[in-house]
């Protein structure tokens, strides 16, 4: 079982008015970590606030709690603003949408809980499990550490957060204490199939014909799958950023490729890039050498330029850590 520092527990027990934020483009490990750590704290007397730049895809609205999330600009317009900050499933203030930490934003201590491999994490206090595969395995074991048993709320919010950070308990970080604590999660009031439904069975006719668009561009090289997403395509499908999530996943099916990128186009020249990989090729390798980030098998990074250029600069590093 992980085990939380006890610097940690120890902050937590004796702080209070927190704020919980995950980060950009949230997915399910971050906002269903973030609630349950929410209902976590409120259960011990705490005041809580939770936090994202964007507000929460659509997908994700059947999360308990989902509702209490409030969005960045909100968040700047508070006048007595929380004094701790808890960053979920991320290790800087960056990667919640805060790119300068003004007077209005200093805090009292910042916490960081995340499962990916340590990025140059900025904070106080520090809970990285790099083995984890899901933060909401890690506020698992908190919560039985911290004396809670684990409610119905929480049940939902964590199976979700693990069942999403492991592609429904089939990608390679899965582990026998990943399915011991799935099983808890159950019995205490979890539903797999209607999860897995919200998580992966809910697309719009928009998100498939996205997809359709995007596998027009595919590219095979030598075990590479790559796919790109323009802002055109958003337009013409009625879709957003929100709605890509899960598709560099998808081209992993194909036999013989060990590698699936996706670029997406977020802005002018700014592009979102996001790969996945089979068995023993880290690609987090290849996102750090472009600033990004993530684990072995899944990894991201955002980046300006040109995409021509930046194809190849992906195939070149591709076939260099290959």
């Amino acid at each position: 079982m992980i085990q939380p520092p006890s610097e940690l527990i120890d902050f937590l027990k004796e702080s209070d008015d927190f704020i919980i934020a995950t980060h950009i483009s949230p997915d399910g490990d971050g906002l269903g970590s973030s609630l349950a750590l929410s209902e976590l704290l409120k259960a011990k007397g705490k005041k809580t606030l939770l936090l994202t730049k964007e507000p929460y895809p659509r997908q994700y609205s059947f999360l308990p709690g989902i509702k209490e999330f409030i969005t960045l600009n909100d968040y700047l317009n508070i006048q007595n603003k929380p004094r701790n900050l808890i960053l979920v499933d991320c290790q800087h203030i960056k990667r919640i949408g805060i790119e300068d930490c003004s007077k209005s934003l200093v805090f009292s201590k910042t916490v960081i809980i995340d499962h990916h491999e340590v990025n140059n994490p900025c904070g106080d206090i520090f809970w990285i499990e790099a083995e984890a595969p899901a933060t909401g395995m890690m506020i698992f074991s908190l919560v039985k550490e911290m004396g809670l048993s684990i409610t119905p709320e929480m049940a939902i919010n964590l199976y979700a957060a693990i069942a999403f950070d492991t592609g429904n308990f089939r990608f390679e970080n899965v582990t026998p204490e990943t399915f011991r604590v799935a099983a808890e999660l159950i019995e205490a009031g979890a539903k797999p199939s209607l999860i897995y439904t919200f998580l992966y069975e809910r697309w719009s006719l928009g998100r498939l014909r996205l997809l359709t668009a995007m596998l027009e561009t595919l590219e095979l090289e030598s075990g590479l799958a790559m796919g790109t997403i323009t802002r055109k395509m958003f337009s013409d499908t009625a879709t957003t950023e929100d709605d890509i999530e899960s598709f560099v996943s998808f081209l992993r099916i194909l036999d013989n490729v060990n590698v699936s990128v996706i670029i997406t186009e977020i802005d002018k020249d700014f592009f979102r890039v996001s790969l996945r990989s089979k068995q023993d090729l880290d690609v987090s390798k290849i996102a750090k050498d472009f600033g990004g980030g993530g684990h072995k098998n899944a990894a991201g990074f955002r980046i300006k330029g040109d995409l021509i250029p930046l194809k190849e600069k992906i195939k070149a590093k591709v076939r260099y850590y290959k």
